[in-house]
């Protein structure tokens, strides 16, 4: 139980420094306002109604409810597992950042409605979508997984 504590609480991290940057840039920005910090990279304010990466935007608001449940379940999921294999570390590192931002993202949809996006990357007209610290984390714990599940050794059955 120690260790579950200790992955809870990274996810516990994760979603604090969330809600704080959206709080920060939702405080001091106006919608849809953009404050380049480089030539390729500004601080913005969007409301994503969709997924990571504003995936299902405006389907009407039937996707609200549907990734609530997702990220509902998917964090009922990933503390069984997390209680499951607290020796793996780099596996419950993955989950605990997964964890912590479907939580932050589900934070927002459940009190707000939709989800603050405020990094935004862009070059010559190219651009990705806006995102938070959030999607980061997931991103980042899902190459986590996909790292782990790859260089594993496998196990012969006995």
């Amino acid at each position: 139980m120690p260790k579950l504590l200790k992955w809870l609480t990274f996810s516990a991290v994760v979603i604090a420094l969330d809600l704080y940057t959206k709080y920060l840039v939702s405080s001091s920005f106006a919608y849809g306002e953009h404050r380049p910090v480089t030539s390729f990279f500004d601080l913005v304010l969007f409301h994503n109604e969709g997924a990571a990466f504003s995936f299902l935007a405006g389907m009407g608001g039937w996707q609200r409810v549907f990734f609530s449940v997702v990220a509902f379940i998917a964090s009922v999921v990933i503390v069984h597992l997390l209680r499951k294999h607290p020796q793996k570390t780099l596996f419950c590192f993955a989950l605990s950042l997964v964890l912590g931002g479907a939580l932050g993202n589900l934070y927002d949809r459940l009190t707000l409605g939709y989800v603050v996006d405020f990094l935004f990357f862009h070059y010559q007209g190219w651009s990705w979508p806006a995102f938070n610290v959030a999607d980061s984390a997931i991103c980042v714990g899902v190459v986590l997984l996909l790292w782990d599940g790859f260089t594993q050794k496998k196990q012969t059955p006995a």
